[in-house]
C-alpha cells in the first residue's frame, strides 16, 4: 500500500512538473498573454480539468515555483542564532545569496533566469498574482515574531518591511543584470544595496523586534 501511494504521489509530481515546463516554454516563445490555459494543456497532454487540478490558475503555472520560498523569511528568523535581530539574520541570509549568485537574489545572469524574470516582471497578470505569495511569505514570518512576543501590528508591520525589503533588491539586481551588466560586476553594488537597505531596516526595527541572547 506504501509503495503504491509514493508511486501514485511521484507520478503526480512528474505531471505537475511538465505542466509547468511546458507551460513556461510556450509563455517565453509567444508571450504569455498569447498563450491560453487549453494550450498548454494541450500541449502537455492533458485536460484542462487535469490542469486546474494541478494549477488554481494560469499565473500559478509560473509562479507555484515561489511556493518553495513562502516560509524562507520566517525560517531565517526562526532558526537565526545567538544575539543576530530577525534583520540581521535576513541581511546575512541575503548577502550569502548575493556571494551565491542566487536567482532569489536577481544577482544570475544565467540566461534562464533572466528568460523567467523578464516575463515576470514585464507582464502585469504575473505581478498581481505575486501578491498572493508575498501575503503569505508576510504572514508566516509576522507569525514567527509574534512568538516571540513582538505585538501583532508591530509584528505584521515588521514582516512586511522585511519581505518588501527583499523582493525590492532582487528586482533591481534583475534590472541591473537585464540591462547587460554582469553578476560578478554588479555584485559589489548588490551588497553596498543590501547593506545599506536593510541597515535603514534596522535601525527602526532592532529596537523593537527581540534579540536572542
Amino acid at each position: 500500500m506504501e509503495n503504491t501511494t509514493g508511486l501514485r504521489e511521484s507520478k503526480k509530481l512528474r505531471t505537475r512538473q511538465r505542466l509547468a515546463a511546458t507551460a513556461l516554454e510556450l509563455f517565453l516563445e509567444r508571450g504569455f498573454d498569447a498563450v491560453s490555459v487549453a494550450d498548454v494543456a494541450a500541449a502537455a497532454e492533458v485536460s484542462k480539468p487535469t490542469l486546474f487540478r494541478y494549477f488554481p490558475s494560469k499565473e500559478d503555472l509560473i509562479l507555484d515555483r515561489f511556493a518553495d520560498h513562502q516560509d524562507e523569511a520566517a525560517r531565517i528568523v526562526r532558526d537565526r542564532e545567538g544575539d543576530r535581530t530577525p534583520a540581521g539574520a535576513l541581511h546575512a541570509h541575503f548577502l550569502a545569496g548575493l556571494a551565491e549568485r542566487d536567482p532569489i537574489t536577481g544577482l544570475c545572469d544565467h540566461p534562464d533566469v533572466l528568460a523567467f524574470q523578464g516575463l515576470l516582471y514585464s507582464t502585469a497578470s504575473l505581478e498581481g498574482r505575486m501578491a498572493h505569495y508575498t501575503a503569505r511569505e508576510v504572514e508566516l514570518l509576522a507569525e514567527v515574531l509574534e512568538g516571540e512576543s513582538v505585538a501583532p501590528l508591530a509584528a505584521r508591520m515588521a514582516a512586511t518591511h522585511l519581505v518588501a525589503v527583499r523582493q525590492g533588491l532582487g528586482r533591481a539586481n534583475w534590472a541591473r543584470i537585464a540591462s547587460g551588466v554582469t553578476a560578478d560586476d554588479a555584485y559589489p553594488a548588490a551588497v553596498a544595496d543590501a547593506d545599506q537597505a536593510f541597515g535603514m531596516l534596522a535601525e527602526g526595527l532592532d529596537a523593537t523586534l527581540s534579540r536572542r541572547v
